[in-house]
């Protein structure tokens, strides 16, 4: 956020597609230096069943610093650390200010996990979270100015030589979307642009990613960077 010269006060709005610990990490470092950086009141946080405890969880564990923070000279406000967590369902999670968001339910191996859309008064933005190809992203991605989503590289998958790593094959075909798969769901989609993102390179390049995409989809479509503006 401070990369891309937005306020570190804060988001008004989190959310969180599913709690795998790669989509999470950051969510600690969120909460205490936005609050240090003076937000003002609550941080409000939309995820699956399961953030409710995770975020008490940091509570916890952070408890000698925010006591430190409140009690000597910074005289940091206890009201303004409170996260309030909402445990969503799918549906409109979101309305604010001309900002509608939907999450829906999308599949990703034993973990509750969402997709969300966001319409503004000016664009549809569709983000897939972590998923396999999925028909209810289909259909919530319909009119989409943007389709974010996820892909690992088909054509670059194979066994691994470590524990576990002859499941490694069959653990992205069940919890993932390959380039290739992608490109399908493109085509049927129509987004005004796609972009490539939580990107499971195995060694693939950003030219035969995005070729193996266009094998099925025609449209504008790019691989996300960090701090691009679309």
């Amino acid at each position: 956020m401070a990369a891309a010269h937005l306020p570190i006060t804060g988001p008004t709005a989190l959310f969180i597609t599913h709690l795998h610990s790669d989509h999470t990490l950051g969510l600690p470092d969120l909460i205490f230096t936005s609050w240090v950086m003076q937000r003002r009141g609550p941080l409000e946080a939309y995820g699956p069943t399961g953030l409710q405890a995770m975020v008490d969880h940091l509570m916890a564990a952070y408890a000698v610093d925010t006591k430190a923070r409140i009690e000597d000279l910074e005289h940091e406000q206890p009201e303004n650390l409170r996260v309030t967590v909402h445990e969503i369902r799918a549906g409109v999670v979101y309305d604010r200010d001309g900002v509608t968001v939907t999450a829906f339910r999308v599949e990703h191996g034993p973990l509750e996990a969402y997709g969300y859309r966001f319409d503004t008064p000016g664009r549809v933005v569709v983000i897939s979270g972590d998923t396999r190809p999925s028909e209810e992203l289909v259909r919530q991605a319909q009119g989409a100015d943007v389709l974010v989503h996820e892909v690992y590289s088909a054509s670059h998958l194979k066994a691994e030589s470590r524990p576990g790593g002859d499941d490694w094959p069959a653990y992205m075909r069940e919890l993932h979307t390959s380039d290739v798969e992608l490109g399908v769901l493109a085509a049927r989609i129509h987004p005004k642009l796609l972009v490539l993102t939580h990107i499971i390179r195995m060694g693939a390049t950003d030219e035969e990613m995005l070729a193996a995409v266009r094998q099925h989809f025609d449209g504008p479509v790019v691989v996300g960077k960090d701090l691009a503006e679309y």
